[in-house]
């Protein structure tokens, strides 16, 4: 029998403006699938404050719709295809992470309010995740993370929509910073899994790498560690970029 749920998603939670932030979308549907490696496929774009439906189906598939039932992301176990690689250290995390920072007070970005690499969202708003490219290791970027407390469930961890959410902006930035993918292109499909809990307050350390390129297609890897070097969680992100117009 096919379960379904109700929800809404909170309009702040957001990439493009009115467009649900992906790895959030993915981690709710990871939350409710029945396996410990996820891939999540994107076939439309999920809006915000406006009524959804999760709902269960055959094989483990779980799909978030709209009102006319549209299947706007779907969700169903897969094995994520690649490994993380050892993380860059606290310090070299915080040290790249400062100089995102740094760049983006000179260069603002595109999308400020960005939910998951806003630099100035209000707590509990947005993850402000800053990843920058790491000076001895130059094919990574990363950033030092400490997750607000506003972001976890009472029991100080962060929910699973939280964490796949760190799975998402550090891979586009990758993709911009050394695979020069242009900007305005969009995650398509996030395969990740969480071996271990994530909790607020804590430090830790987001790193992207640059799996492969080739046309509009651009393929990465982002992890999630503590400062102590532990993989928390673990994504493979494919991100389109837009079609180029021609005049005629």
């Amino acid at each position: 029998m096919t379960s379904t749920e109700n929800l809404t998603i909170a309009p702040y939670v957001t990439g493009y403006p009115g467009v649900a932030f992906g790895g959030y979308v993915a981690g709710l549907l990871a939350a409710r699938a029945d396996a410990k490696e996820v891939r999540v496929d994107f076939r439309a774009a999920v809006p915000v404050a406006t009524g959804l439906v999760i709902a269960d189906g055959p094989d483990g598939e779980v799909a978030i719709r709209d009102g006319a039932g549209a299947g706007l992301a779907v969700a169903v176990p897969a094995e994520v295809g690649v490994e993380a690689p050892e993380p860059p250290t606290w310090d070299e995390a915080e040290r790249a992470a400062d100089r995102q920072l740094a760049s983006l007070r000179r260069n603002p970005p595109p999308i400020p309010d960005c939910y998951g690499c806003g630099p100035d969202v209000l707590p509990g708003r947005g993850l402000k995740l800053l990843p920058g490219r790491v000076e001895s290791r130059p094919e990574l970027l990363a950033g030092a993370w400490v997750p607000d407390r506003e972001l976890a469930g009472p029991d100080g961890t962060l929910p699973p929509e939280i964490v796949w959410s760190a799975l998402d902006c550090p891979g586009g930035w990758v993709g911009m910073r050394i695979g020069r993918m242009p900007e305005g292109a969009v995650t398509a499909r996030l395969t990740g899994t969480q071996p271990l809990p994530v909790r607020a307050g804590e430090r830790h350390v987001s790193y992207a790498w640059l799996l492969h390129r080739e046309g509009r297609k651009t393929t990465v890897g982002v992890a999630l560690a503590t400062a102590e070097g532990e993989l928390c969680a673990l994504g493979e992100a494919l991100w389109i970029s837009p079609r180029e117009h021609t005049a005629g």
